[in-house]
């Protein structure tokens, strides 16, 4: 099973990762998604988010843009990263991860 997080905020990906409002967190098992919750976030410091949605069991994330250093950490945590995702709504981006559409652009934060 997968679980796919997506940062969210006014029921969107969030455009920056740090400052999202909740993120919605989707269960995937053969290739259908079943359960999905929001998780309401502890206040932002730099190299928490991973070890956070590590410990809900998240297996992926899918981002519009996000530093180097965050992805590596993900990485760390055993998290895949998709980033540059658009602003769509977090259940149509799993649909299109699921389905394949959705590759790394490399849309990067630099801070």
């Amino acid at each position: 099973m997968k679980k796919i997080a997506i940062p969210v905020a006014n029921g969107n990906l969030c455009a920056h990762f740090g400052h999202c409002e909740n993120f919605a967190i989707y269960e995937v098992e053969g290739g259908k998604i079943g359960n999905g919750t929001l998780l309401t976030p502890p206040p932002h410091q730099p190299g928490l988010y991973p070890q956070w949605l590590a410990g809900y069991g998240v297996t992926d994330v899918i981002a519009g843009g996000m530093g180097q250093r965050a992805i590596s950490l993900f990485n760390q945590n055993n998290i895949q990263v998709c980033v540059g995702a658009d602003m769509k709504a977090p259940e149509e981006l799993v649909k299109d991860l699921l389905a394949g559409k959705l590759k790394s652009s490399g849309n990067y934060c630099d801070h």
